[in-house]
């Protein structure tokens, strides 16, 4: 089953950007239903993309009321003005800006 069929109808999603421990100019932007356990697959052995740069933190998520609110904003963080607008909300401390990363 397709991973977007499988999160449809959940109710609250959030969405939520990754910081990797061993890479800190490594970012990971993504929604979900529930971030703690989300975070425990994108650590794990499983997890597909960001398994090459694990351990990961969580340095924002974001409740939204309905899921096409929370993939609407996922895909605006995943545009160059969304890693703008969270370089400057959410990554204000950090030397490089997320979404540079090599």
């Amino acid at each position: 089953m397709p991973l977007a069929s499988f999160m449809r109808g959940t109710g609250q999603r959030f969405v939520y950007i990754l910081r990797s421990v061993s890479e800190p100019t490594r970012h990971y932007v993504g929604s979900t239903s529930d971030v703690g356990e989300r975070l425990t697959w994108h650590n794990s052995e499983f997890a597909g993309h960001t398994v090459h740069h694990q351990p990961w933190r969580v340095i924002v998520s974001i409740e939204f009321p309905e899921e096409q609110a929370a993939l609407r904003f996922e895909r605006y963080l995943k545009s160059g003005s969304g890693r703008a607008f969270a370089n400057r909300h959410f990554n204000p401390q950090e030397p490089t800006p997320l979404g540079t990363e090599p």
